[in-house]
């Protein structure tokens, strides 16, 4: 099996080349650049499995180059955060980011992400046995595609977004644990202070239509997950 290619985009030329050396040690092949546009160039090129992209960037900016990058391709892409910047970790996850480190960050740490997201990835690529299309009244998933209709009409998603709504809707009627649903759909375990979940939670229940009591489709069991509801 060929390694899995990383590709790094910071302005840091020694921290990439540390990076790049830990990640190599690990059975990655790693590539890097050093500015927002060399690095949407490299992002385009076929066979790029994930990306590690920091949010402070010459010429293009992190957030600006994740909004892009979303616009063709569902590549996984961690970002990287100055300390205590909760802002842009939000702003990050909100436009399609799959997971976020603060900087410095600890290459043992960006490893295991990575490697997180990569399973993740995988799966849905071989998950090929299960059903196309998930149709609850009038919300239609369709997996492979990775598209989602309501009353026909096509519903913008990000790629975490998408990931969330497909494992609620597959369990539809049963609460999804916060836990199960951060391991299942961010390919992370959930924090003690981790808002990551929430925050997509939210942004979905505003793009899909309510209820016919004005309730959200996605109702939240307090204490143990969410649970996504058809019609009644």
């Amino acid at each position: 099996m060929s390694p899995m290619r990383i590709l790094l985009i910071d302005d840091d030329v020694e921290l990439c080349q540390l990076l790049a050396e830990f990640l190599a040690g690990e059975g990655f092949q790693v590539e890097s650049a050093h500015d927002g546009s060399a690095g949407l160039e490299k992002a385009s090129t076929p066979g790029i499995d994930a990306i590690v992209l920091d949010v402070m960037l010459p010429e293009i900016n992190g957030m600006d180059v994740l909004r892009l990058i979303r616009q063709t391709s569902d590549t996984p892409v961690i970002m990287l955060t100055a300390r205590g910047e909760e802002m842009d970790r939000i702003i990050g996850l909100e436009i399609g980011a799959d997971d976020y480190l603060p900087k410095p960050c600890n290459p043992r740490e960006l490893v295991a992400r990575l490697r997180a997201v990569l399973r993740r990835t995988t799966h849905r690529a071989t998950s090929s046995a299960e059903p196309d299309i998930i149709k609850i009244d009038r919300v239609e998933c369709r997996l492979k595609s990775r598209e989602l209709r309501e009353n026909g009409r096509p519903v913008e998603l990000t790629a975490k977004e998408f990931d969330i709504l497909a494992a609620l809707m597959k369990s539809a009627g049963e609460v999804v644990s916060k836990a199960a649903l951060s391991e299942l759909a961010l390919g992370k375990r959930l924090g003690p202070y981790d808002r990551s979940l929430d925050v997509h939670i939210g942004h979905i229940r505003k793009k899909l239509s309510p209820l016919a009591d004005g309730a959200p489709r996605i109702r939240t069991v307090r204490g143990v997950g969410y649970i996504f509801v058809g019609d009644e």
